[in-house]
């Protein structure tokens, strides 16, 4: 009787929790996730050409309108209709992600210059910010100060005056 009571607890035990222990299972989404349907073989295949297309052209410099069609033609259709409000700036600056990416590839000697613009940059900030606190704390305890001051001078007038 042992046994099979034994026998059946390290059954369950591999066949529920050891496979969730091994492969756990993850939470349920959100109610307002809406779920994609899934993709066929042939939209997989087109997704990883898509991909590892793009992922070849990436290590080039520059990744312009041969290597991406379909972006520059959105911008030439906004150029065709200029009573559109454009959402995007037509020149828009790398941000320092890019601009550290593209650096990285360069190598060391192209790597130092952006990471100490990206030091620099985080300095200046930290300093103003800084400063900025300072200066708030600084009229903080100055009005507190004038408010001493004017009740103390009050208090002084009430005494001269009862005298």
């Amino acid at each position: 009787m042992k046994v099979r009571v034994v026998c059946r607890k390290l059954y369950d035990y591999v066949r529920y929790d050891l496979k969730e222990i091994a492969f756990p299972s993850s939470l349920p989404d959100p109610p307002h996730i809406k779920k994609r349907r899934k993709l066929t073989w042939a939209e997989r295949f087109l997704v990883l050409k898509e991909a590892s297309r793009l992922y070849a052209a990436s290590w080039m410099r520059d990744i312009g309108p041969d290597l991406r069609p379909n972006d520059y033609k959105k911008t030439e259709e906004d150029e065709d209709n200029p009573n559109k409000v454009k959402s995007r700036k037509k020149e828009k600056e790398p941000s320092t992600l890019e601009d550290l990416a593209v650096a990285a590839r360069g190598g060391m000697e192209t790597l130092r210059p952006a990471l100490q613009r990206v030091y620099m940059t985080r300095a200046s900030a930290y300093r103003d910010a800084l400063k900025s606190f300072i200066e708030g704390y600084q009229e903080g305890i100055q009005q507190i100060m004038d408010r001493k001051e004017s009740q103390s001078q009050k208090e002084s007038d009430k005494t001269n005056n009862s005298t």
